[in-house]
């Protein structure tokens, strides 16, 4: 199979899984998570790289992942013990945990063979690359990756999927009704936490943020049931990995902007549709059309 198959079939599969979480986190108003989450893992990474001298997978993924964790664990103390807000408790969390990172980068320049824009921006074109064996068939390492979390995610959905949306969507009644939904908040984070981490290392931090945000909020225009939204924002992300990559092909761009900016264009165009479709409603008769004007005249004479 061609390169492309490749990059398109690897962010189908992260753009499932991000626009499901993207939902749930925009159902409990911190869709922003995942850009903090983004940021936060840099000081994971250059210690993991520290550490070991090498920049492997594994050990940068097992890196940005303890460091991801520590910020949720940060994020949460905030909230839950210092009654701060969620928006000053994720900027607080992403500001400094990001320039930790800045702070190690500058300290230990010389020694590490890493620089911001490297450990920032991965592209999702490399992904045909790093191929590997499995079950006697050569495969992208990304899309095995990718694949395994989305089943993970899937599993956690069949298994949880009532205590995680009655948690994200009224954490009050989850309580009253016996689901802990502080317990399934922090698995809700620690999901989170996860897939920011596999895209960051994958694809890079535009596209995983923008499949967080943007499928969820563009389903979420549309004011519909919360299985149908879930379905929304998954075609959503789908689409836009399609459209993004054919973008990206026929201009000879970046495939992960583009894949972003389709995601942007998308909600515009639906935030667009809603509000054309509120002012025609809006809209009397007469302003509907010239023979309903003729007709109200006639029924007053």
């Amino acid at each position: 199979m061609s390169g492309g198959v490749w990059i398109v079939a690897t962010a189908l599969l992260l753009a499932v899984v991000c626009s499901w979480v993207g939902s749930l986190l925009l159902l409990r108003r911190m869709v922003l998570l995942g850009d903090v989450l983004s940021h936060a893992v840099l000081p994971g990474i250059v210690v993991a790289f520290l550490w070991s001298g090498v920049r492997e997978l594994p050990v940068m993924f097992a890196g940005a992942l303890v460091s991801a964790l520590l910020a949720m664990a940060a994020l949460y103390g905030l909230q839950r013990w210092f009654g701060w807000p969620s928006e000053t408790a994720l900027a607080a969390v992403l500001s400094s945990f990001f320039a930790v990172g800045l702070l190690l980068l500058s300290f230990f320049g010389d020694t590490v063979d890493l620089d911001v824009e490297c450990v920032l921006y991965g592209e999702i074109a490399y992904v045909p690359l790093q191929m590997v064996p499995f079950l006697g068939i050569m495969l992208p390492q990304a899309l095995l990756v990718s694949a395994g979390v989305l089943l993970g995610v899937a599993l956690l959905g069949m298994v949880a999927y009532k205590e995680l949306v009655a948690s994200a969507f009224d954490p009050a009644f989850a309580a009253t009704i016996g689901l802990a939904p502080n317990l399934w908040q922090v698995v809700l984070l620690g999901v989170t936490a996860v897939v920011t981490v596999v895209g960051f290392e994958l694809v890079g931090v535009i596209l995983i943020v923008a499949l967080l945000v943007l499928p969820a909020a563009t389903a979420r225009v549309f004011r519909i049931r919360l299985p149908g939204m879930f379905l929304v924002a998954m075609l959503c992300g789908m689409g836009s990995a399609v459209g993004g990559y054919g973008l990206a092909t026929i201009v000879q761009g970046s495939i992960a902007g583009w894949m972003a900016l389709v995601a942007g264009m998308q909600y515009v165009l639906a935030v667009g549709w809603k509000r054309l479709r509120a002012h025609l409603q809006q809209l009397p008769p007469s302003a509907e059309g010239p023979f309903n004007a003729e007709a109200d005249q006639g029924q007053e004479q």
